[in-house]
Protein backbone atom coordinates (compact mmCIF):
# COMPACT_ATOMS: atom_id res chain seq x y z
CA UNK A 1 0.00 0.00 0.00
CA UNK A 2 1.05 3.66 -0.77
CA UNK A 3 0.65 6.70 0.96
CA UNK A 4 -1.10 9.62 -1.44
CA UNK A 5 1.02 11.79 0.92
CA UNK A 6 -1.03 15.34 -0.01
CA UNK A 7 0.34 17.63 2.47
CA UNK A 8 3.82 16.57 0.92
CA UNK A 9 3.04 16.87 -2.54
CA UNK A 10 1.35 20.10 -1.78
CA UNK A 11 4.28 21.54 -0.27
CA UNK A 12 6.39 20.69 -3.57
CA UNK A 13 3.72 22.40 -5.49
CA UNK A 14 3.78 25.66 -3.50
CA UNK A 15 7.86 25.47 -4.06
CA UNK A 16 7.28 25.14 -7.73
CA UNK A 17 5.26 28.19 -7.79
CA UNK A 18 7.29 30.52 -4.90
CA UNK A 19 10.16 29.95 -7.46
CA UNK A 20 7.89 30.93 -11.10
CA UNK A 21 6.56 33.65 -8.32
CA UNK A 22 10.11 35.05 -7.84
CA UNK A 23 11.21 34.42 -11.15
CA UNK A 24 8.44 37.08 -11.97
CA UNK A 25 9.19 39.53 -9.33
CA UNK A 26 13.23 39.51 -11.13
CA UNK A 27 11.58 40.47 -14.10
CA UNK A 28 9.81 43.59 -12.49
CA UNK A 29 6.62 41.88 -13.20
CA UNK A 30 3.15 42.28 -10.91
CA UNK A 31 2.73 39.13 -8.55
CA UNK A 32 -0.27 37.26 -8.19
CA UNK A 33 -3.23 38.45 -5.62
CA UNK A 34 -5.67 36.34 -4.33
CA UNK A 35 -8.76 37.55 -2.48
CA UNK A 36 -10.88 35.86 0.20
CA UNK A 37 -14.33 36.61 1.12
CA UNK A 38 -15.81 35.17 4.42
CA UNK A 39 -18.85 35.88 5.90
CA UNK A 40 -19.07 35.30 9.52
CA UNK A 41 -16.92 33.03 12.08
CA UNK A 42 -17.92 29.15 11.02
CA UNK A 43 -14.93 27.68 12.57
CA UNK A 44 -14.20 25.16 9.78
CA UNK A 45 -14.41 28.21 7.08
CA UNK A 46 -11.66 30.25 9.10
CA UNK A 47 -9.16 27.80 9.67
CA UNK A 48 -9.39 26.78 6.25
CA UNK A 49 -8.87 31.00 4.87
CA UNK A 50 -6.30 31.39 7.42
CA UNK A 51 -4.43 28.67 5.81
CA UNK A 52 -5.13 30.21 2.40
CA UNK A 53 -3.44 33.54 3.53
CA UNK A 54 -0.45 31.87 5.31
CA UNK A 55 0.15 29.98 2.02
CA UNK A 56 0.04 32.74 -0.31
CA UNK A 57 2.26 34.84 2.44
CA UNK A 58 5.01 31.74 2.14
CA UNK A 59 5.15 31.70 -2.13
CA UNK A 60 4.90 35.50 -2.42
CA UNK A 61 1.61 35.85 -3.41
CA UNK A 62 -0.07 38.81 -2.14
CA UNK A 63 -3.44 38.26 -0.33
CA UNK A 64 -6.61 40.13 1.07
CA UNK A 65 -9.20 39.12 3.40
CA UNK A 66 -12.42 40.68 3.49
CA UNK A 67 -14.08 39.20 6.72
CA UNK A 68 -17.83 40.24 7.16
CA UNK A 69 -19.87 39.90 9.80
CA UNK A 70 -22.39 37.18 10.03
CA UNK A 71 -25.57 39.89 9.38
CA UNK A 72 -24.01 41.34 6.29
CA UNK A 73 -27.00 41.77 4.04
CA UNK A 74 -26.96 39.67 0.47
CA UNK A 75 -27.05 43.41 -1.26
CA UNK A 76 -23.74 44.37 0.88
CA UNK A 77 -22.28 40.74 -0.31
CA UNK A 78 -22.90 41.16 -3.84
CA UNK A 79 -21.51 45.19 -4.08
CA UNK A 80 -18.09 43.81 -2.77
CA UNK A 81 -17.98 40.95 -4.95
CA UNK A 82 -18.66 43.87 -7.81
CA UNK A 83 -15.87 45.84 -6.47
CA UNK A 84 -13.64 42.82 -6.76
CA UNK A 85 -14.46 42.27 -10.11
CA UNK A 86 -13.89 45.54 -11.20
CA UNK A 87 -10.53 46.20 -8.94
CA UNK A 88 -7.42 45.92 -11.60
CA UNK A 89 -5.51 44.18 -9.13
CA UNK A 90 -7.10 41.23 -7.96
CA UNK A 91 -6.27 38.74 -10.35
CA UNK A 92 -8.65 35.72 -8.57
CA UNK A 93 -10.82 35.49 -5.34
CA UNK A 94 -13.57 33.04 -3.75
CA UNK A 95 -16.02 33.62 -1.92
CA UNK A 96 -15.68 30.89 1.18
CA UNK A 97 -19.10 28.91 1.60
CA UNK A 98 -20.71 28.21 2.93
CA UNK A 99 -22.75 31.33 3.30
CA UNK A 100 -25.20 32.53 6.04
CA UNK A 101 -28.51 31.02 5.77
CA UNK A 102 -30.09 34.29 4.64
CA UNK A 103 -27.73 34.56 1.44
CA UNK A 104 -28.34 33.18 -1.77
CA UNK A 105 -25.42 31.20 -2.49
CA UNK A 106 -26.13 30.94 -6.17
CA UNK A 107 -27.31 34.48 -6.94
CA UNK A 108 -23.51 35.12 -5.08
CA UNK A 109 -21.56 32.55 -7.23
CA UNK A 110 -23.24 33.94 -10.63
CA UNK A 111 -21.83 37.20 -9.87
CA UNK A 112 -18.22 36.33 -9.69
CA UNK A 113 -16.09 37.38 -13.10
CA UNK A 114 -15.43 33.79 -14.47
CA UNK A 115 -12.01 35.53 -15.35
CA UNK A 116 -11.57 35.56 -11.77
CA UNK A 117 -13.39 32.26 -9.86
CA UNK A 118 -10.26 30.81 -9.21
CA UNK A 119 -12.68 28.25 -6.84
CA UNK A 120 -13.71 27.31 -10.38
CA UNK A 121 -17.41 27.44 -9.62
CA UNK A 122 -19.11 29.47 -11.98
CA UNK A 123 -20.94 27.76 -14.51
CA UNK A 124 -18.63 29.11 -17.38
CA UNK A 125 -15.91 27.92 -16.05
CA UNK A 126 -17.50 24.04 -14.92
CA UNK A 127 -19.24 24.41 -18.51
CA UNK A 128 -15.98 25.06 -20.58
CA UNK A 129 -14.11 21.86 -18.14
CA UNK A 130 -16.97 19.86 -19.53
CA UNK A 131 -16.40 20.81 -22.94
CA UNK A 132 -12.60 20.26 -22.58
CA UNK A 133 -11.99 24.08 -22.99
CA UNK A 134 -9.47 26.07 -21.49
CA UNK A 135 -11.13 26.89 -17.81
CA UNK A 136 -10.28 27.05 -14.17
CA UNK A 137 -10.84 23.65 -12.52
CA UNK A 138 -12.45 23.58 -8.93
CA UNK A 139 -9.97 23.34 -6.84
CA UNK A 140 -9.99 19.96 -5.13
CA UNK A 141 -10.88 17.62 -8.24
CA UNK A 142 -7.90 19.69 -9.57
CA UNK A 143 -6.21 18.78 -6.67
CA UNK A 144 -7.06 14.68 -6.63
CA UNK A 145 -6.07 14.53 -10.34
CA UNK A 146 -2.90 16.02 -10.00
CA UNK A 147 -2.00 13.42 -7.06
CA UNK A 148 -3.01 10.94 -9.17
CA UNK A 149 -0.59 12.26 -12.03
CA UNK A 150 2.49 12.52 -9.39
CA UNK A 151 1.74 9.46 -8.23
CA UNK A 152 2.14 8.47 -11.41
CA UNK A 153 -1.11 6.04 -10.82
CA UNK A 154 -2.52 4.26 -14.11
CA UNK A 155 -5.59 5.19 -14.09
CA UNK A 156 -6.53 5.00 -18.03
CA UNK A 157 -9.14 1.80 -18.88
CA UNK A 158 -9.85 1.11 -15.05
CA UNK A 159 -13.70 1.49 -13.51
CA UNK A 160 -13.83 4.94 -11.43
CA UNK A 161 -16.69 4.75 -9.10
CA UNK A 162 -17.31 8.40 -7.32
CA UNK A 163 -19.64 8.56 -3.92
CA UNK A 164 -21.26 11.73 -4.24
CA UNK A 165 -22.79 14.25 -6.95
CA UNK A 166 -22.14 17.72 -5.52
CA UNK A 167 -21.27 20.39 -7.73
CA UNK A 168 -17.83 21.08 -5.70
CA UNK A 169 -16.40 17.42 -5.82
CA UNK A 170 -18.66 14.67 -7.14
CA UNK A 171 -19.80 15.87 -10.75
CA UNK A 172 -16.70 17.37 -11.49
CA UNK A 173 -14.33 14.63 -10.85
CA UNK A 174 -16.89 12.22 -12.74
CA UNK A 175 -16.22 14.40 -16.01
CA UNK A 176 -12.28 14.68 -15.54
CA UNK A 177 -11.61 11.41 -14.90
CA UNK A 178 -13.71 9.91 -18.08
CA UNK A 179 -11.73 13.27 -20.00
CA UNK A 180 -9.22 11.83 -22.68
CA UNK A 181 -5.85 12.15 -21.21
CA UNK A 182 -2.54 9.80 -19.49
CA UNK A 183 -4.16 10.27 -16.13
CA UNK A 184 -7.68 9.76 -17.08
CA UNK A 185 -9.61 8.39 -19.76
CA UNK A 186 -11.41 6.36 -16.81
CA UNK A 187 -14.79 4.61 -16.88
CA UNK A 188 -17.00 6.27 -14.13
CA UNK A 189 -19.84 5.30 -12.26
CA UNK A 190 -21.04 8.24 -10.29
CA UNK A 191 -23.18 6.87 -7.23
CA UNK A 192 -25.36 9.05 -4.74
CA UNK A 193 -28.19 8.98 -2.13
CA UNK A 194 -30.79 7.12 -4.48
CA UNK A 195 -28.59 4.40 -6.12
CA UNK A 196 -29.18 0.96 -5.28
CA UNK A 197 -26.50 -0.89 -3.42
CA UNK A 198 -23.27 0.94 -3.85
CA UNK A 199 -21.49 -1.51 -2.57
CA UNK A 200 -21.96 -3.99 -5.06
CA UNK A 201 -20.73 -0.91 -7.34
CA UNK A 202 -17.14 -0.56 -5.29
CA UNK A 203 -16.43 -3.99 -5.34
CA UNK A 204 -16.34 -3.91 -8.85
CA UNK A 205 -14.18 -0.81 -8.63
CA UNK A 206 -10.49 0.06 -9.60
CA UNK A 207 -10.59 3.77 -7.94
CA UNK A 208 -12.88 5.05 -5.78
CA UNK A 209 -13.38 8.66 -4.60
CA UNK A 210 -15.89 9.08 -1.68
CA UNK A 211 -17.18 12.95 -1.39
CA UNK A 212 -20.08 12.08 1.17
CA UNK A 213 -18.98 13.94 4.38
CA UNK A 214 -20.17 10.49 5.82
CA UNK A 215 -17.23 9.36 8.66
CA UNK A 216 -16.39 6.00 8.08
CA UNK A 217 -18.79 4.95 5.10
CA UNK A 218 -16.50 2.97 3.34
CA UNK A 219 -15.51 0.25 5.24
CA UNK A 220 -13.29 -2.84 4.10
CA UNK A 221 -15.88 -5.29 2.69
CA UNK A 222 -16.87 -2.58 0.12
CA UNK A 223 -13.56 -2.58 -1.74
CA UNK A 224 -11.62 -4.82 -4.15
CA UNK A 225 -8.10 -5.79 -3.28
CA UNK A 226 -5.75 -3.22 -4.81
CA UNK A 227 -7.96 -0.60 -5.21
CA UNK A 228 -7.09 3.00 -5.23
CA UNK A 229 -8.66 5.12 -2.31
CA UNK A 230 -9.12 9.06 -2.38
CA UNK A 231 -11.16 10.33 0.58
CA UNK A 232 -12.49 13.56 0.24
CA UNK A 233 -14.32 13.62 3.20
CA UNK A 234 -13.52 15.66 6.52
CA UNK A 235 -15.64 15.94 9.42
CA UNK A 236 -14.90 17.29 12.53
CA UNK A 237 -16.67 14.88 15.12
CA UNK A 238 -16.99 16.18 18.42
CA UNK A 239 -14.59 14.10 21.56
CA UNK A 240 -14.19 15.83 24.79
CA UNK A 241 -10.85 13.87 25.32
CA UNK A 242 -9.48 16.09 22.64
CA UNK A 243 -7.85 19.47 23.27
CA UNK A 244 -9.51 20.70 20.43
CA UNK A 245 -12.90 19.21 21.63
CA UNK A 246 -13.16 17.27 18.30
CA UNK A 247 -10.83 15.21 15.95
CA UNK A 248 -11.18 15.21 12.01
CA UNK A 249 -11.93 12.08 10.01
CA UNK A 250 -12.90 10.88 6.14
CA UNK A 251 -15.19 8.74 4.28
CA UNK A 252 -12.84 6.14 5.04
CA UNK A 253 -12.54 3.16 7.41
CA UNK A 254 -8.58 4.11 6.91
CA UNK A 255 -7.16 1.33 9.17
CA UNK A 256 -9.05 -1.41 7.90
CA UNK A 257 -9.04 -0.14 4.10
CA UNK A 258 -5.84 0.37 3.74
CA UNK A 259 -4.70 -3.28 4.02
CA UNK A 260 -6.71 -4.01 0.74
CA UNK A 261 -5.57 -0.90 -0.80
CA UNK A 262 -2.81 -0.17 -3.37
CA UNK A 263 -3.36 3.19 -2.89
CA UNK A 264 -5.01 5.58 -0.51
CA UNK A 265 -5.04 9.35 0.40
CA UNK A 266 -5.13 9.82 4.82
CA UNK A 267 -7.48 12.13 6.08
CA UNK A 268 -6.38 14.90 7.19
CA UNK A 269 -3.42 15.15 5.33
CA UNK A 270 -4.30 14.29 1.89
CA UNK A 271 -6.97 15.54 -0.77
CA UNK A 272 -7.15 19.08 1.91
CA UNK A 273 -3.61 20.33 1.14
CA UNK A 274 -4.12 19.63 -2.39
CA UNK A 275 -7.39 22.07 -2.72
CA UNK A 276 -5.13 25.02 -1.39
CA UNK A 277 -2.34 24.29 -3.65
CA UNK A 278 -4.42 24.24 -6.91
CA UNK A 279 -6.38 27.31 -5.70
CA UNK A 280 -2.71 29.00 -6.01
CA UNK A 281 -2.15 27.29 -8.92
CA UNK A 282 -5.30 28.82 -10.62
CA UNK A 283 -4.76 32.16 -9.13
CA UNK A 284 -1.22 31.87 -10.97
CA UNK A 285 -3.04 31.14 -14.03
CA UNK A 286 -5.47 33.72 -13.74
CA UNK A 287 -2.31 36.51 -13.27
CA UNK A 288 -0.55 34.33 -17.18
CA UNK A 289 -3.74 35.43 -18.22
CA UNK A 290 -4.46 38.87 -17.24
CA UNK A 291 -0.81 39.83 -18.36
CA UNK A 292 -1.88 38.08 -22.05
CA UNK A 293 -4.50 40.27 -22.31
Amino acid sequence: MTLLNGKEIANQIKDEIAAEVGEMKIRGEKVPHLAAVLVGNDGASLTYVGSKVRSCKRIGFESTLKHLPEDTTEEDLLKLVSELNADPDIDGYIVQLPLPKHIDEEKVLLAVDPEKDVDGFHPTNFGKMALDMQSFIPATPFGIMELLKRYKVEVEGKHAVVIGRSHIVGRPISILLSQKGKYSNATVTLTHSRTKDIKALTLQADIIVSALGVPGFLTADMVREGAVIIDVGITRVPDASKERGYYITGDVDFEAVSKKASYITPVPGGVGPMTIAMLLQNTLLARKRRTRE
